[in-house]
């Protein structure tokens, strides 16, 4: 699918979501392996590495969306708790839209993650070097959780 029409589609679904949802919901995780590597995802449909993560459904709660999408997106199962860093409104997508970053240090991954519709490449990165298209408020949030600074309320 071309770079063009992949953004189109994905501005169509933020749009769809909007008018179908007054507010969005989101979870994100930042899931560190024992060596202190950080696990990021490339999708399809919109550029950069980020943490994964996707939205909540109706009548899930955040743990369980966030076990969904980390099983999802990278073969990752919740082996303990995750915590939870903060809850952002990420103007970025639109006025409506929050997500809910939690801290994910204990699992398993049951193989890599192979490409397909939504996810191009799924690895864990050392945190000293994260990929080059690393998006910025990846970049901050992993700088808050690793520097133990506190959290804007703001992607």
């Amino acid at each position: 699918m071309p770079r063009s029409l992949r953004r189109l589609a994905g501005r169509a679904l933020h749009l769809y979501f909007r008018l179908r949802r007054g507010m969005t919901l989101g979870v994100r995780a930042a899931v560190l392996s024992e060596a202190g590597d950080i696990l990021l995802v490339r999708h399809t449909y919109t550029p950069g590495w980020h943490m994964p993560g996707g939205g909540v459904e109706p009548s899930e709660t955040l743990v369980d969306a966030l076990a969904k999408e980390l099983r999802e997106e990278a073969n990752i199962a919740l082996t303990g708790p995750a915590v939870l860093h903060g809850v952002f409104l990420n103007r970025h997508v639109s006025d409506r839209d929050h997500v809910a970053v939690f801290i994910v240090r204990t699992f398993t991954q049951s193989g890599p993650k192979q490409p397909d519709r939504e996810i191009a490449e799924a690895r864990f990165f050392p945190l000293s070097a994260l990929p080059e298209k690393t998006t910025p408020g990846t970049r901050r949030r992993l700088a808050e959780i690793v520097g133990g600074t506190a959290p804007p309320t703001e992607w």
